[in-house]
């Protein structure tokens, strides 16, 4: 049924009225509405209903249709335009029923809204990600490596893992980690390794180990057995120590070789291969392409600049090596910092080439910035929206040469790119052993802070990383492309190249 609507000439005020008749059960209720802002001059004409009507008016017309239905079945002409009288009203009254309806939702918005307050107070504080005990006591039970949480912790940085120096093994529990994989762990637990690319080389030299000693189980698979042996071997090493972003696109370039076996094919065949893949990377992606960022660099370098680098990075290294080598007459400001000193190794080596090199801390890079003319620095990683992902200090060394407009070169190797973002070192970081800053290095008469751990109210802080953002790098040389790139680039080559990039 279509309802009518017809208006009627009228000069301030709306009249409504209904009527049900009552021969024609079939046509329903007719409604006559007049309104005298929507009538013309001829006094009346036919206007659709969704046009003129509002929502209250409309629910209304539509309850008395139903009265009316429900009068012509049941109780006959009468009962239904007495119905259709009261739907008449309730046209009227709509105004003050929405309001009353408004006030109620309102009334109950608060009641919930003070109901969810309440419930608020009853939820204890939300854990951080390593202080959740639920979530991480139960790996721990079957955990090779044993490690107790360190005690005084910042409680700023509660969501890093931190543990303290001293640890149990678990050597029967060993399970299927190979041998190999075993002891490159304790090697990064220990110290003995360090560097993102002397990291990356040794994880792969042990899954190459026990790649050798593979052998598919039967009735299974080899990609998916690897694979799965693979996983349990960087479930190892992320205990002894998390990984970096360049052993991390490592293992996912390994992964991907292995996905790429076709279901039937031998172990020999896929040994050999994935040996052969791996030796590639190493070469190609770390080797080759740390002397293809000292090629490009070192065309950089004038006679007589003076280069300033912090603490000791391989590729750096490399660059000032080579620039020695074809003749460049230059200095070496070597920047370094506690509690590693990882600048003391880099200038003896330079030194011992015959490469004139100054040596200071951190807190005087002020001072000597000054006579600099270009900084050259390596990276742990540099993220896609430019940020340089590197040790503690890289950041306060490119920021103090971009207050002095000295150019800032990042020599960092295209397959630490990653595709993540980054805007602080809070977030994602990693926490070193905090009784190594409480030491300095040959001065054993500093001993105030002996015994600091059982101070609860002294709670020191060793950051391994921090962030640059890419506003303070000049330029990053890479071994990709053209070998130099603006920082905001590298989110392009992150994206257009990754698949080709990893699996060519």
């Amino acid at each position: 049924m279509i309802p009518h609507v017809s208006t009627a000439h009228s000069h301030n005020t709306s009249n409504f009225s209904t009527r049900s008749p009552s021969n024609d059960a079939h046509s329903g209720s007719t409604i006559l509405m007049s309104n005298a802002s929507d009538c013309g001059s001829d006094g009346g004409a036919n206007v659709p209903l969704k046009q003129k009507t509002t929502k209250a008016q409309r629910r209304a017309i539509q309850e008395a249709q139903r009265a009316a239905k429900a009068a012509i079945k049941g109780e006959g002409s009468r009962t239904a335009g007495v119905d259709s009288a009261n739907a008449g009203k309730t046209v009227k009254s709509s105004p003050q029923r929405k309001h009353s309806s408004s006030v109620a939702a309102s009334e109950i918005k608060r009641s919930d809204s003070q109901t969810d307050k309440g419930r608020k107070k009853d939820v204890p504080n939300p854990r951080m990600q390593f202080g959740d005990e639920n979530r991480f006591d139960k790996p721990k039970k079957w955990s090779v490596v044993k490690q107790a949480e360190a005690r005084n912790i910042v409680e700023f940085f509660r969501h890093l893992p931190q543990y303290d120096h001293d640890l149990e093994s678990n050597f029967f529990g060993l399970g299927p980690i190979h041998p190999a994989v075993y002891k490159v762990g304790f090697q990064y637990l220990a110290g003995d390794i360090s560097g993102g690319n002397a990291r990356c080389i040794a994880m792969l030299q042990a899954f190459q180990e026990s790649i050798k000693d593979y052998s598919t189980p039967p009735e299974t698979y080899l990609i998916r057995d690897l694979t799965s042996k693979i996983n349990s071997y960087v479930s190892f090493l992320i205990e002894c120590r998390p990984l970096s972003i360049s052993m991390s696109n490592a293992i996912r370039f390994l992964k991907r070789r292995i996905a790429t076996f076709p279901l039937n094919i031998s172990d020999s065949e896929a040994i050999t291969s994935l040996l052969s893949d791996i030796d590639h990377f190493i070469n190609d992606k770390i080797i080759l392409a740390d002397k293809v960022i000292a090629q490009h660099a070192v065309s950089k370098i004038r006679d007589g600049d003076v280069l300033l680098t912090y603490a000791s990075s391989s590729a750096v290294e490399m660059l000032l090596l080579h620039a020695h080598e074809v003749g460049k007459q230059f200095r070496v400001v070597i920047v370094d910092s506690r509690p590693k000193l990882e600048g003391k190794k880099l200038l003896r080596r330079l030194v011992g080439k015959g490469i004139s090199c100054t040596y200071t801390h951190i807190n005087a890079v002020s001072y000597v910035i000054h006579e600099v003319t270009k900084v050259f620095l390596g990276a742990s990683s540099v993220l896609s929206n430019g940020t340089v992902y590197s040790g503690v200090g890289t950041a306060c060394i490119a920021m103090v040469a971009h207050q002095f407009r000295v150019p800032v070169l990042i020599c960092c190797e295209a397959y630490k790119f990653h595709e993540k973002v980054q805007l602080d070192s809070i977030c994602c970081n990693e926490l070193g052993d905090a009784e190594t800053i409480s030491r300095v290095s040959g001065r054993e008469d500093i001993n105030s802070l002996d015994g600091w751990a059982s101070n609860e109210n002294l709670q020191p802080l060793n950051l391994l990383y921090d962030a640059t953002p890419s506003d303070y790098v000049s330029v990053i040389i890479t071994d990709y492309g053209y070998g130099m790139i603006p920082a905001k680039k590298v989110a392009v080559i992150v994206r257009e190249n990754d698949r080709e990039y990893w699996l060519r």
